[in-house]
This record gives C-alpha cells, structure tokens and sequence, in this order.
C-alpha cells in the first residue's frame, strides 16, 4: 500500500461520508505475527458472521483449520473440493435424502459452474481481514470490503464508473457471500482495469447482516483511482450534499 493511503483515504471518507462504517481489507500471509486466529466452538459458522467482530474493530486469521464452511474453504483457496453430492444441495436436492436450496435448476448446471470456477491454491498461508483503520504500513491489501445501505452503495458504484465510458465499474456476479467479497474480487484485481463486485445476495448468508446491507468489494487497484477521483466528482456537488444529510 503506498506510503500516506491509509490516512488520505480515512480523511476523504470523512469528509464525504461522515461516520458511515469502514470497510475490511484483506491479504493473504505466511505468518500471521500477533494477528489472533479467529476461534471456533460451533461444528459449523458462516464466514460472514464471523466477520462481524473485524467490522467492529479486531483484526481476526482464518486458514483451514478454523474455516467451518465448505464454501468459504473453496472459496478463500483452501479446497478445490465441495461436499458430497454438492450439486444436488444447490439445486433440487435428492428426495427423501437431501433438501436442495434451489439455487441453481439442475445438479449439471451446478456441475457446469463450477467447473468454470478456477480457485487459486492457499493452503499453508493465513486470509487477514482488518478494518480500514487498523492496517499497518507492511500490509498489502489486494481488496477492500464496503457493508453498506442503498445510500452508501449510490455514492460508491457512482464513483466506480467516474473513469468509465462502458459503465460497467461495477459486477454482480451469482456466488456465496464469501465468494463475492473475496474470491470474485481476487479474480477482478488481476485485471488490467478490474471492476467493483457488489454482493450479499446470498439468500443463505442474508442472515449475516442487517436488512438494508450489501457488500461492496474493490480491488486495490481501483480503489486508490477511485480514492483520487473524489475531489473532482460528484461527491463535491449540491446533490451529495442532499444524500449526505440522511447517511
């Protein structure tokens, strides 16, 4: 992260969004150091969920061992492998022995994505997720992750296409919640011009956060333009000042 980015982004977020929440970072890790290993005391626990302590302020690892979902152990790079019988569980389920979530309408067009879903290998490093506000100068963070109100997510996703002509700074991919705040926005940030991913769709992972609340997750890459762009844009016109008075 360069030198100086952690406060001009902390300044400017003041500025024009008041004390809307920080977002998390995340980036992978070999040693963790004094970062705390979430813990874990339930057979199994939704990644989003655990999350809520980093939004309040702790700064949490996870690896294999104290990821308690398939899903996030695939999709944070720990697995390539989903449970058994998988694409019965997303889509109609097998009667009398499974109930399937009916996310997707058959098992081979569940097969199907997933095959086109190339997760990269993590196993024997750490996934960190902090608070904006608690990053140090040594870490790298390849996103950041905005929990945000429609209100929020307007200013955000317009100034994601501040320095588009095709309109298209922002994705919405289908996925976990897990999926689309790290593992879609891994796949973005390799891009040349890499695009925000809106998520929390995820009727299962809905439980994780309030009613009014969905993820917003920016590479690195984009998010310093955007940071930069901020002066210059919208968010300094008369009518951000009408949205600021109710964020």
């Amino acid at each position: 992260m360069k030198p100086g980015f952690k406060q001009e982004f902390l300044s400017q977020w003041e500025k024009y969004f008041g004390s809307r929440e920080l977002p998390v970072a995340f980036f992978y890790t070999k040693d963790r150091g004094d970062i705390p290993a979430a813990r874990q005391d339930k057979p199994w626990s939704c990644l989003i969920c655990e999350l809520a302590q980093v939004r309040k302020g702790e700064s949490l690892a996870w690896n294999e061992k104290n990821l308690k979902c398939g899903g996030s152990m695939r999709y944070l790079g720990y697995t390539q492998k989903m449970r058994k019988n998988f694409e019965y569980f997303l889509s109609c389920g097998i009667p009398g022995e499974m109930e399937g979530e009916r996310y997707i309408r058959t098992p081979e067009m569940v097969k199907e994505l997933m095959e086109h879903t190339v997760v990269p290998d993590r196993k024997g490093e750490w996934i960190v997720f902090k608070r904006w506000d608690k990053l140090e100068s040594g870490d790298e963070p390849i996103a950041v992750i905005f929990f945000a109100n429609p209100d929020t997510l307007s200013g955000l996703f317009t100034l994601a296409n501040f320095d588009q002509v095709d309109g298209h700074g922002t994705v919405a991919p289908f996925g976990s919640g897990c999926s689309s705040i790290v593992h879609r926005a891994i796949e973005e940030s390799k891009k040349e011009n890499p695009a925000a991913v809106l998520g929390m769709f995820d009727p299962s992972a809905r439980p994780c956060v309030p009613r009014d609340t969905l993820s917003y997750s920016v590479p690195m890459k984009k998010f310093e333009k955007m940071v930069g762009y901020m002066d210059e844009s919208f968010l300094i016109t008369d009518t951000w000042k009408e949205i600021r008075k109710h964020l």
